[in-house]
């Protein structure tokens, strides 16, 4: 396995519109992360990843594309992007920025071109399909909408989405559209950024076969096909090998042997992954599931590609909430959830406002609510029927707007987000969680994250150790170890609400241990065997 500069970095995520606003228009915006670069720094990140700030009309948030050269009006402009860039690697950090490319906006010059005639130039830059039966090509559905199908009136045919209505999907079979997308990832990389978060990228290639699906629901026909791997190296070949940049794709519905296709360092495709058997597939918290997907992706990328470790981010509810305590217990919940994500194998990954334990939020109507995804669901199942409160009450858990709402920085109005109004509401706890009280508290959320990352830059076995699970079938208690060199970490998470008590293994039994970092006050010899709720501890088993 080669280490890499990616490897030991830790990523800080940053949602840009909901991170600081710096003109007072209620939109975060690029000079706002400029003047919160010291922030970062001080927590010790090495690559900050940024959401879309592309010129959109921003159905989605900014991953509806209408020009891949232009920032759009909200978040600046190329200038202050320019000055981003350079005031990040002043302070040695690195940045990676969006790439999405598996489709456009329904305004991009493309595919107004594409949609204008049957045999204009770029018709099939993107996919149309003639109706069957006077309906849609097949039963598919997308992810944001009943079908992925939309009509274009003007030419009798349908056009492929597989997110919103107003995001068509590009046709990755077209050499030239390929091409044009290259350009354009090379204009970013030679303007100074450090490599690529991939949205989606393995639903670039489609089924040849447009037959209805058995079970329509289940939408993972729209990911790895045929043709897919052939599109990632021709990318490598064509663009990525050129740089010593860093890229990460999403990619859902895979498994850990169909996720190593994509990061194995003999094929040169991608350096490293999101799955997502946990944000996507582990609605709620699940020990004993959460072990084995653990261990299975260790096992199936181990000495051969590389793994990632989130809990949350722009599209999953913050984690403290979903998967922690975000009550009694949200402080110590938060540590032992960044205990786990920063000691097991992989790149860590921190989303904005998790270093001070945010929490998810719920707003009192649909209404309040600005995620696509949400919104669409909702008007779609109450127009079967449905009760319109039992419809928004089962959508409240997974809302994308959990995650969307408004950096805390102090307990100024608006949570020092912004002198104007916000897009999105604050979430009203701002006063008692902001980064603010954080600095203040030598013992916060934010200081815990700050010494993780710090232990990370400064043992490699926290980044290249071998992973053993010592104690899968406990559904409670989570102790493993990580071992590099002949140094091994003892971590042990109580992952509930109660008291627990534990046992050390007998290989350690005897072995003298040395408490590298809790959140709780270290123990006395004679109780050290009780775990408090969500107690965290990592030891170094000395040899």
């Amino acid at each position: 396995m080669k280490k890499k500069w990616w490897k030991e970095a830790v990523v800080y995520q940053i949602y840009w519109r909901s991170f600081y606003d710096s003109d007072g228009d209620g939109f975060g915006d690029l000079k706002g992360v400029i003047e919160k670069l010291d922030y970062i720094k001080s927590l010790g990140i090495d690559v900050i990843w940024l959401n879309p700030f592309y010129e959109s009309p921003d159905c989605d948030n900014g991953y509806d594309i209408s020009d891949y050269y232009r920032v759009m009006e909200k978040a600046g402009d190329m200038a202050i992007f320019q000055e981003l860039v350079q005031e990040i690697h002043n302070r040695g950090m690195k940045v990676i920025m969006d790439l999405v490319v598996n489709h456009t906006s329904d305004q991009h010059p493309w595919f107004q071109e594409s949609r204008s005639s049957k045999d204009n130039p770029k018709r099939d830059w993107y996919i149309w399909e003639d109706p069957k039966e006077g309906k849609e090509p097949n039963n598919w559905r997308s992810y944001f909408a009943p079908s992925c199908w939309e009509l274009d009136p003007e030419t009798g045919q349908y056009y492929y989405h597989s997110f919103a209505v107003e995001q068509p999907d590009l046709n990755w079979k077209n050499p030239q559209l390929r091409n044009e997308i290259y350009k354009m990832m090379r204009f970013w990389l030679d303007k100074g950024i450090d490599g690529f978060r991939m949205d989606v990228i393995n639903l670039l290639a489609k089924r040849e076969d447009f037959s209805d699906s058995e079970n329509p629901y289940d939408i993972s026909y729209l990911a790895n096909n045929p043709g897919i791997h052939d599109y990632l190296q021709e990318m490598n070949s064509e663009v990525l090998q050129h740089y010593d940049g860093m890229t990460v794709g999403e990619i859902p519905f895979v498994t850990p042997e169909e996720g190593l296709l994509y990061v194995d360092e003999s094929r040169n495709e991608l350096n490293t992954l999101f799955h997502f058997q946990v944000a996507d597939e582990m609605p709620t918290w699940d020990l004993l599931r959460y072990k084995k997907i653990q261990l299975s992706w260790y096992e199936g990328l181990n000495q051969k590609g590389w793994n990632s470790q989130f809990l949350n981010n722009h599209d999953h509810t913050r984690q403290v909430t979903r998967y922690g305590n975000d009550g009694k217990y949200r402080e110590e919940s938060a540590k032992l959830l960044a205990t786990m994500i920063h000691t097991l194998p992989g790149t860590p990954y921190v989303y904005q406002g998790e270093e001070i334990g945010m929490t998810g939020v719920r707003f009192d109507s649909i209404e309040d609510y600005n995620d696509i995804a949400m919104r669409n669901k909702y008007h779609e199942e109450v127009a079967k029927g449905r009760d319109p409160q039992e419809v928004f009450e089962s959508l409240l858990l997974l809302s994308r707007d959990n995650s969307r709402t408004p950096m805390h920085w102090n307990d100024a109005p608006q949570a020092g987000f912004t002198s104007g109004e916000p897009w999105i509401k604050v979430n009203p706890n701002f006063k008692e969680i902001n980064v603010e009280a954080a600095l203040k508290d030598q013992d916060s959320v934010y200081y815990f994250y700050k010494k993780l990352i710090s232990l990370r830059k400064e043992n490699e076995v926290m980044v290249y150790g071998d992973y053993q699970d010592l104690l899968p079938d406990d559904e409670n208690l989570y102790i493993y170890t990580r071992s590099y060199n002949g140094v091994t970490w003892l971590v042990v998470l109580n992952h509930t609400d109660e008291q627990r008590t534990f046992t050390f293994a007998a290989e350690f039994k005897l072995r003298e241990k040395q408490l590298i970092i809790s959140n709780y006050k270290p123990k006395t010899e004679s109780d050290e065997n009780l775990l408090d709720p969500h107690e965290a501890r990592i030891y170094q088993i000395i040899e």
